[in-house]
């Protein structure tokens, strides 16, 4: 007798930087969401689809879990909220490597409001030289609250398939998530910027695709980087073009290997104040609704 079909959804839940956008781009097998050091590179939800011959999983990578002080914090924080509505599990990442903290505790509150079972996932074990350090910590969070499981992030397909209910491939075999080019190329900008530029700048940082053209081969993308303050445009920027010229080169790289199409990459910075809680802008930037001219 042949296994039924499963699927469902998953998302993935933690404080910043713990590691929820790595692991959603190893679960896929590609690069769906960008990745840097910085807390909340994450700015909406990502879906991430894995189809398996017995399962599709549709993963949710979502903003971290931190206290909103601008328009855009909170509508990160929303973004979250809604992301635990509705799901078939819950992954909630820890980093492995830190020791538990208050901010732990009131994270966990957060994705233990609802009915969904949780799974506490213990990411970056890599960093624990010390295995055995892993239990305490366990420990920690079962007095707080009693997870569905406990795994290490390589266990986390198996444990996350074997409690999704049956149900139909919400997704053909061929897709892997829903955000379109145009996001995930100005995505891709910011995730360069944010390597590239010191500490004050990450945060002030947003990226506008604001023309896109296809003509054969090529594909031409106009991109507006956008900063908060003009000490800020001079670091993008750098020592006659320098750094901005570094940012597009390896956007440019990236983008051609993903989209599979050479590509003209066109970038200007600006300096837009206060854009964080602007919230005209903040839907702009939103890649459901994102604004701009397109040629094709």
């Amino acid at each position: 007798m042949s296994k039924k079909f499963k699927s469902g959804f998953v998302s993935l839940v933690g404080r910043p930087n713990a590691g929820k956008s790595t692991l959603l781009n190893a679960l896929v097998g590609q690069k769906v969401a960008i990745v840097a050091d910085k807390p909340q590179t994450t700015r909406t939800s990502i879906q991430g689809v894995l189809t398996l011959p017995e399962a599709q999983i549709v993963f949710v990578d979502t903003p971290g879990i931190h206290r909103a002080d601008t328009q855009l914090n909170k509508r990160l924080m929303d973004t979250v909220r809604n992301q635990l509505e509705e799901r078939d599990l819950l992954l909630f990442l820890a980093d492995a490597s830190k020791p538990f903290v208050e901010e732990d505790r009131r994270t966990v509150d957060i994705a233990r409001k609802h009915e969904t079972p949780v799974v506490l996932v213990l990411n970056k074990i890599d960093l624990v030289k010390e295995k055995a350090r892993l239990l305490p910590l366990i420990e920690e969070y079962k007095k707080i609250y009693e997870f569905a499981d406990y795994v290490p992030v390589s266990a986390v397909k198996g444990t996350g398939l074997a409690r999704l209910p049956e149900g139909p491939a919400y997704f053909p075999e061929d897709y892997v998530t829903d955000q379109p080019e145009r996001f995930l190329a100005a995505e891709l900008i910011r995730e360069k910027v944010l390597k590239a530029t010191r500490q004050e700048v990450p945060h002030s940082v947003a990226v506008s695709v604001d023309k896109w053209e296809e003509t054969g081969h090529l594909t031409r993308i106009y991109a507006t980087i956008r900063v908060e303050r003009g000490g800020q445009k001079a670091i993008v920027i750098g020592t006659k073009g320098a750094m901005l010229k570094r940012i597009g080169t390896e956007a440019r790289h990236e983008m051609e290997s993903l989209f599979d199409v050479k590509i003209y990459l066109d970038l200007h910075v600006k300096v837009e104040p206060g854009w964080r809680d602007k919230a005209v802008f903040l839907n702009a930037l939103d890649w459901r609704t994102m604004a701009g001219e397109d040629d094709h």
